[in-house]
């Protein structure tokens, strides 16, 4: 996948996980795409890992799996900062 398709994914991924999880969390919208293409990355992992699959490309498996990589990475973030 090309890295302005990560960067959607991650955009769209971040902005979800924030969604689903509100809070005051800082940093922002580059914070948010970071969040995200992070999550993508981790989401990919633990798919694999779990086998339930991974980010393959742009679909909605991927985008999924990339949402529940940034929603583990926030609550992680979250933690850490308290």
């Amino acid at each position: 996948m090309g890295i302005l398709s990560w960067i959607i994914l991650g955009l769209l991924a971040g902005i979800l996980a924030k969604w689903l999880m509100p809070g005051r969390d800082g940093g922002g919208l580059i914070m948010t795409i970071l969040l995200g293409i992070a999550g993508a990355f981790v989401g990919g992992w633990l798919g694999t890992r779990l086998g339930f699959g991974s980010v393959t490309g742009f679909n909605l498996g991927s985008l999924f799996t990339a949402v529940i990589g940034a929603l583990v990475l926030l609550l992680l973030f979250r933690l850490l900062r308290k």
